[in-house]
């Protein structure tokens, strides 16, 4: 009797494992398709949150100036806002699977050489590693609206989470993998390749997964249709203000930090801190922001913590440092996890997903770029962190703005 259950039971799993979604792939493949979409995100931030803790290390090593050391986060910017626009050039010719793959390959080609000489080395290969990161930005948003529409919130949510989390591990072994392992600030930052290379072996069999589809437009008819869209440019604005903010603390915390008495160690674990925060934004706040139609609420609470952390740094005899670098993580954390909800939701197709997400991301990396180059300025001529803080406020009144006006429930 139990046998013939069993029976009846098999066929009935076999048909729900093997009943296919409307890009003809089975929950199985699905399943594997995500973990690879993941193991591609966990690489996306390591190569950056891994370099503001050994600012010093580098600094004395090879003599850089605060305005030049800004550059080596500026530049991975520069290179998202150029490679963003034309990423669907690259799909339309390879797909997405192997556009991808290339990047994965050109990630760790980026990591091993920024990590072999020296200050050549060190700013080409912080390019090559910016250029590959900007695949991936633009391209995940498309996969989850192709493969994964109907749970858009859930998966954005793993998506930027494992990206906070892979960024919080990196920041916080930065330091111990230099010092305590000796491994230098060279070999603390090459030992990221490993990361790339595993998850170029996990993708390889997800290419076959992800069909071809020819596109329905000219890259050219595409991008002259999204730019004369005020709705695209005021998302484009929002991300570039969060991407902004973001890469400013990741360049400069642990600099703030140390300036104000903090030892390197503890630094660098309050940047960890904050992206670690910075999961916890990133995994609620899609989730949150993806059950409601309308997001302009979501979007006014992420300004408002972003606010009460921003004043708790500008005054260091509050004291509460771990507080305000959590909370500042995840407020940052959560408004990178909305913009790129928001690029999925403002979308009606996975094409259109992509092409949004590339122009968006250009214009808003463009800005971002702005920020640690900024930054780096101000100090070099005020030596006074607070004026830094100040713009952050600034713009965050200004990002209000464009949450509130992108939270509406619409399609591009």
């Amino acid at each position: 009797m139990k046998d013939s259950n069993r029976a009846l039971k098999r066929p009935i799993f076999l048909y729900i494992m093997n009943k296919q979604d409307e890009n003809g792939l089975n929950k199985a493949s699905r399943t594997l398709l995500l973990v690879g979409i993941l193991f591609v995100a966990i690489n996306l931030r390591p190569a950056l949150s891994s370099i503001g803790p050994l600012i010093d290390m580098i600094r004395q090593d090879v003599g850089l100036s605060d305005t030049l050391l800004g550059l080596l986060t500026t530049l991975p910017l520069i290179a998202f806002g150029v490679i963003s626009t034309i990423t669907p050039l690259f799909t339309k010719r390879f797909g997405i699977g192997n556009t991808l793959l290339g990047a994965l390959i050109l990630l760790t080609s980026g990591i091993i050489i920024r990590s072999l000489g020296g200050v050549f080395e060190l700013y080409l290969g912080t390019i090559l590693l910016g250029v590959a990161i900007a695949f991936g930005n633009v391209l995940i948003p498309a996969l989850i609206k192709r493969n994964f529409p109907h749970k858009a919130g859930l998966v954005t949510s793993l998506y930027s989470g494992i990206m906070s989390l892979g960024a919080a591990f990196a920041a916080g072994l930065s330091i111990p993998l230099a010092k305590e392992l000796n491994l230098g600030w060279r070999g603390s930052l090459g030992v990221w390749a490993v990361l790339a290379v595993i998850a170029v072996i996990i993708w390889i069999p997800n290419i076959k997964r992800i069909n071809r589809t020819p596109p329905r437009r000219s890259f050219k008819v595409a991008m002259k249709k999204l730019s004369g869209s005020l709705l695209v440019w005021k998302l484009a604005l929002y991300m570039g203000l969060q991407s902004l903010t973001f890469y400013v603390v990741l360049a400069w915390l642990p600099a703030i930090l140390i300036d104000r008495g903090f030892d390197a160690s503890y630094a660098g674990w309050m940047l960890s801190l904050s992206q670690a925060t910075g999961i916890i934004g990133a995994i609620f706040i899609p989730i949150w922001a993806g059950s409601r139609k309308d997001q302009r609420l979501v979007a006014i609470a992420l300004v408002a913590l972003e606010f009460i952390a921003l004043i708790g740094l500008m005054i260091p005899g509050i004291g509460l440092v771990e507080l305000w670098a959590g909370l500042i993580g995840m407020s940052v954390g959560g408004t990178f996890g909305l913009a790129l909800l928001l690029i999925v939701l403002r979308s009606n197709d996975a094409e259109t997903a992509a092409e949004l997400s590339g122009i968006v991301q250009s214009i808003g990396y463009f800005i971002a770029a702005t920020g640690p180059f900024i930054v780096g300025v101000l100090y070099d001529f005020t030596h006074e962190w607070n004026y830094a803080l100040i713009l952050l406020m600034v713009l965050a009144v200004f990002k209000l703005s464009m949450g509130v006006a992108v939270g509406k429930d619409r399609k591009v």
